[in-house]
């Protein structure tokens, strides 16, 4: 070994969470060393949000996460609210803004955010090691942790948090390690998979739908009990926009999803009242004074709308029952998506640790003395909107007092 180096504290990972538990446990005097395996701190934080960084979401709650256990977030998000990061965020003279339903961006830039939780390490005597790829991570015969580097370093720490992250977008660095250390200390972990992803279709839709890409519309979406009204977005191979991001954390493979292309509103009615005030309008001009035009001509076109054939049908020729059934396909289009994108472009991993093995309070493995998990390497993941970064402060929180 080239070097050997010793600490209280290993923190692998700097993102979001590894850097907020490596600053608080730093202030309560540890000694503390983030190890991060890319050549800058928070590069997810950098991307997020178009590159202002959601940071937070003030109606977060537990409801807005995916997990096996449901109540396992419950103490860490109860101790550390949104309204405590942007405590942080106007003490460091961040501007920011609420651009929908609890959503909080950065008037400015992601950097500000990242340089604040630098800042907080630096105050904190955090010492931040980059382009350090562990290679190892195991017990020595003193009950202390040696972390091993690709580069030859080895460390001694008397606990080890891991804060790697999940497997999304792994062109930033992502990568297994988290999940490989935890199997190495017996800890289980549920089957990760990409969530917050673009649908992609199959051959034969996308050959129908593929000449929308860029059109996109409000909608409500609906997926194996789960139901969220949000923008969906057509795209060259499937379906994008946060509500398909959304039900992508409820979909498995072969299942259906549902949009209601009428948001809610009741697209009969809707039709039925078009067709008594204006018996001679074509559909497909009436369709486009609520939906994009060129998806309304798809819809007339291609999918027939539950009638044999509506080409350039007027209102006055379509029945009551005809009404009906194009109402009921405005509102429930039902589709199949053939696969996702995968990591590549997920924004999240559902799955992860175990929340069986781990405290709830401590992020701690229950059986290993030392060994913390936090982040989105455990089996906990949020909605869409800054919820994911909240459990990213709420766990780092909830390990760095006590680690």
């Amino acid at each position: 070994m080239d070097a050997i180096h010793t600490t209280d504290v290993i923190v692998l990972g700097g993102g979001a969470a590894g850097l907020m538990c490596a600053a608080v446990a730093g202030r309560r005097g540890r000694s503390v060393t983030v190890l991060e395996g890319s050549n800058r701190c928070g590069k997810k934080i950098l991307m997020s949000g178009g590159g202002r960084c959601n940071f937070t979401n003030l109606y977060s709650t537990p409801d807005n996460f995916l997990s096996a256990n449901p109540h396992y977030c419950k103490s860490a998000l109860a101790r550390y609210t949104p309204r405590d990061f942007v405590d942080q965020v106007e003490a460091c003279g961040i501007a920011y803004h609420e651009k929908e339903r609890g959503q909080l961006f950065c008037n400015e830039s992601s950097k500000q955010i990242v340089q604040m939780l630098l800042d907080d390490c630096d105050a904190a005597a955090v010492t931040i090691a980059l382009k350090r790829t562990v290679t190892g991570v195991t017990r020595a015969g003193d009950g202390s942790f040696r972390i091993e580097t690709a580069d030859g370093e080895l460390w001694h720490a008397e606990s080890v948090v891991v804060a790697t992250g999940g497997l999304s977008i792994p062109k930033m660095g992502a990568s297994g390690m988290g999940f490989d250390i935890a199997r190495a200390f017996g800890l289980a972990v549920r089957p990760p998979r990409a969530a917050l992803v673009p649908f992609v279709l199959g051959q034969a839709e996308q050959a129908i739908f593929g000449s929308l890409s860029g059109i996109g519309l409000s909608v409500e979406a609906a997926c194996n009990d789960a139901v969220f009204d949000a923008g969906l977005l057509f795209t060259h191979r499937g379906l994008s926009g946060p509500a398909m991001l959304q039900i992508s954390s409820y979909w498995q493979p072969g299942d259906a999803v549902a949009v209601d292309l009428f948001a809610g509103e009741p697209a009969a009615q809707w039709l039925a009242e078009r067709s008594r005030e204006r018996p001679d309008a074509r559909l497909v001009s009436v369709l486009a004074e609520r939906l994009p035009r060129r998806l309304s001509h798809c819809l007339c076109l291609c999918l027939e709308l539950g009638v044999s054939s509506l080409g350039n049908a007027r209102l006055k020729q379509l029945g009551a029952a005809d009404i009906q059934a194009i109402g009921a396909r405005l509102s429930r289009w039902c589709f199949q998506p053939e696969t996702t994108e995968g990591y590549k472009t997920a924004e999240v991993t559902l799955g992860g640790v175990d929340t069986d093995a781990l405290s709830s309070t401590s992020m701690a493995a229950r059986d290993v003395d030392g060994l913390y998990f936090i982040g989105e390497v455990v089996d906990v993941t949020g909605h869409l909107g800054g919820h994911n970064f909240q459990w990213a402060w709420a766990s780092a929180q909830a390990a760095g007092a006590v680690v």
